[in-house]
């Protein structure tokens, strides 16, 4: 896997640039990656992340957004305010978790 640096980590990525090791995030990245597509981080998102990476942990994937939206209490319609256009896409890449199945 290539190693990049983002803001002076030293992270491991695949050809899209989704973190491989889950254990390199930490919450400073993540307002790096956030500002590479675009986003500014509020508390709300950063809800959605850990959520993200708790249920990660419990289930061993990246979630849907569906279950993101049910396990945040935030409805899909203001996920995808939050991350516009590919919300799943873009909310896993800002929590250092692989792209979920089914994105393109």
């Amino acid at each position: 896997m290539p190693v990049t640096t983002l803001d002076g980590h030293a992270v491991h990525v695949d050809a899209e640039g989704f973190l491989t090791d889950p254990a390199e995030w930490d919450e400073s990245l993540a307002d790096v990656l956030a500002e590479r597509i675009g986003l500014t981080l509020t508390d709300e998102h950063r809800a959605v992340l850990r959520f993200l990476r708790a249920d990660f942990t419990a289930r061993g994937e990246t979630p849907t957004l569906r279950r993101a939206s049910l396990g945040t209490g935030i409805p899909v319609k203001a996920l995808f305010g939050l991350f516009p256009q590919k919300p799943a896409k873009k909310m896993a890449y800002v929590a250092g978790l692989p792209k979920p199945h089914g994105c393109v």
